[in-house]
């Protein structure tokens, strides 16, 4: 396989008119300095970084309309950037073009507290949401670690810790406006909790990655803030004997809201990272909501089968301040990783498979691991069978690459073969386009492609990524 994608044309003349124009129209709100393109670039992870031409800074949804105008005008390639926290290659810019920064798009337009749900241009992050919502008693669950935007978690279909109860962003994203190819701008939907009227235009736009349209405004599912909150870490002898006890814990139907397996690699790197004391062995990090009652009687169901599968002792809390801590270490797991071998790049790469083969599986990454002879942590949202692997890799040892790009190959191949995919969450960019066709098949890889000659005949959204 090969990490980037293949070479694309530049259209030379028609960026340097369209940068021209652009500057023109938005005068300090664009920008061709080389730090700020390299940063509006791939930062992440071992994908090259291609960086775009130039930078506009939109700060409302006619200025996101203008600026795609232009580059239509001039065939000029767009590419959306929201935080710059995405995985794979997302916010590349193969064939040149502009990035469309909507950071200041950051406003949250109406909360709808009665209906459970919220509207919020794309530029908001997560964690300025629930800031937000707290008053009102009610949060956004969607939680992938990093302090995204909430446009590039719709954008790459996102999801996290708290997926096994609350879903990923196909569920969350009620409807959206997006500024398409031509610089119109669509509705997908309206706040009514269902519809039969149409094509499910929303579903097909989150998770498009910016290769349909760049999103301008979102509306969100809400849930109830928990009355209760309890959370715990239980270890286990063997990485398989956690998988065992997830498969269990969600198949006896126990509504755990979080849980979070960590190898005994990645507990190492997390103690030493976020001065924790966490057992060096597998573990599972847990979380339950709901009632006291509720939440003891979760508490002790999941003791029971983690001692069945030679887990324990299950060490279980409610303190708020314990739970922070645990959970932001859980987050930090990627910084962890970084720190844990300076001159390394840490490659963070992610499967999913169904919940009956999750153990056979990481357990079978776990041994490759180990006769691969690289340092890979393992770290997952196990409870909807997605987890991660974060290799280790020297950007200058060439043998060093071909061995990490071969364990990648070998997981995402395994995962297919189970019935899972090539990614549960970081979408597929640049570096998961190769094993579309594998996944999908040939017939589904052409109607995919189909769908974005219609939307997008020219090729400016996000070109080079997801289908070619």
């Amino acid at each position: 396989m090969t990490m980037t994608a293949p070479p694309m044309l530049r259209n030379d003349a028609g960026i340097a008119t369209a940068v021209a124009v652009l500057k023109q129209r938005f005068g300090e709100q664009i920008s061709t300095g080389e730090a700020i393109r390299t940063q509006h670039g791939h930062t992440l992870t071992w994908i090259p970084n291609q960086i775009p031409d130039a930078v506009v800074f939109a700060r409302s949804e006619a200025e996101v309309q203008d600026a795609v105008k232009i580059a239509a005008a001039h065939r000029c390639p767009v590419i959306p950037f929201g935080t710059g926290t995405s995985l794979e290659g997302h916010l590349n810019a193969p064939a040149g073009g502009v990035s469309i920064d909507v950071s200041q798009m950051n406003r949250v337009l109406r909360v709808n507290a009665e209906d459970l749900d919220c509207v919020i241009e794309p530029g908001v992050t997560r964690k300025a949401l629930n800031e937000t919502l707290r008053d009102t008693g009610l949060f956004f669950p969607i939680d992938p670690g990093a302090d995204a935007s909430l446009g590039g978690m719709a954008a790459t279909r996102a999801s996290g810790t708290n997926a096994v109860r609350y879903g990923t962003m196909r569920e969350a994203v009620m409807a959206l406006r997006a500024v398409t190819a031509d610089g119109s701008v669509v509705t997908t939907s309206r706040r009514a909790k269902k519809s039969a009227a149409g094509y499910d235009l929303t579903r097909l736009f989150v998770g498009s990655e910016g290769t349909l349209g760049i999103f301008t405004e979102l509306t969100l599912r809400l849930f109830g803030i928990p009355e209760v909150i309890g959370a715990g870490v239980c270890t286990f002898p063997t990485v398989k004997a956690a998988a065992d006890a997830v498969i269990l814990t969600i198949q006896s139907g126990i509504p755990v809201a979080r849980i979070e397996l960590l190898d005994t690699l990645q507990v190492k790197m997390v103690n030493a990272y976020s001065k924790l004391t966490l057992p060096e062995s597998p573990l599972l990090l847990v979380e339950f909501h709901g009632t006291a009652a509720g939440v003891a009687e979760q508490s002790t169901l999941f003791g029971e089968i983690a001692a069945d599968c030679g887990g324990g002792p299950y060490q279980a809390t409610t303190e708020p301040e314990q739970r922070s801590k645990l959970w932001q270490a859980r987050h930090d797991v990627y910084w962890s990783v970084v720190n844990a071998a300076p001159g390394k790049r840490a490659v963070a790469t992610d499967v999913c498979v169904p919940i009956s083969r999750l153990a056979e599986c990481i357990d079978a990454t776990a041994a490759d691991v180990a006769e691969t002879g690289i340092l890979a942590p393992i770290v997952g949202h196990v409870g909807d069978g997605n987890f991660h692997v974060q290799p280790l890799v020297d950007p200058n040892d060439p043998a060093e690459i071909a061995k990490v790009e071969a364990f990648i190959e070998r997981l995402v191949y395994r995962a297919l073969a189970m019935e899972g995919t090539c990614t549960g969450e970081h979408g597929v960019g640049q570096g998961k386009m190769a094993y579309l066709e594998a996944e999908h098949g040939p017939e589904a890889l052409e109607l995919m492609r189909r769908i974005k000659k219609a939307f997008d005949p020219d090729d400016i959204l996000n070109p080079g990524k997801i289908v070619i």
